[in-house]
């Protein structure tokens, strides 16, 4: 898989032009995506009232699950080194916003993250908005691409990443359904008055 992603990488990341480095360097901050995390909030809480509460301590929890498992565990123990750092790649590769931080990128903390995130809220939020889904995924899908984009990620690591983080995410999703229907639903009718 190493070579086939060597080559998958270096040629989605040589299709860049001039436009399109700012807009996607832009993607791969997290600020430029902060009306859409309002928005999404803004859903949350339309739709389950004061229960949205619970579902963004669920979306804490799943970004907190994925991003510690991507970044604390997967990059210290695979080691593999990002192509921006990778000796056998040096001067091929296009790097619009410079070198990152980390030397070592497999997993992608951005793809398990923002996968994770899009694989939690789809299936909370798609019985009152059917198009959330769509959203959810484009936006994950963007967001990840752009780092290769950006030279600091193969496709290698955005695959796994993404599979991470939709594993998250949907355990996650799981786990909500089952203290809504376990917890908060018996303690709403203990509550009722009869």
């Amino acid at each position: 898989m190493g070579l086939i992603d060597q080559k998958l990488f270096l040629f989605l990341n040589g299709l860049h032009a001039d436009w399109l480095d700012p807009i996607m360097v832009s993607i791969t901050e997290m600020w430029p995506w902060i009306p859409l995390y309002f928005f999404w909030i803004f859903l949350l809480f339309k739709h389950y009232g004061k229960r949205g509460w619970w579902v963004l301590l669920g979306v804490a929890l799943v970004v907190l699950c994925s991003d510690q498992l991507s970044a604390h565990v997967c990059k210290p123990v695979f080691h593999r080194l990002r192509p921006c750092f990778n000796p056998e790649l040096e001067g091929l590769v296009y790097l619009p916003k410079g070198l990152p931080g980390g030397r070592f990128g497999f997993v992608s903390s951005h793809a398990a993250n923002t996968f994770a995130i899009a694989a939690f809220l789809t299936p909370v939020l798609r019985k009152a908005w059917c198009w959330i889904g769509w959203v959810l995924y484009s936006w994950a899908f963007i967001s990840s691409y752009s780092r290769i984009y950006v030279g600091v990620h193969y496709p290698g690591d955005i695959f796994c990443g993404a599979v991470i983080g939709i594993l998250i995410g949907l355990i996650f999703w799981k786990l909500l359904e089952l203290f809504f229907k376990n917890y908060l639903d018996r303690r709403a009718k203990l509550d009722t008055p009869k």
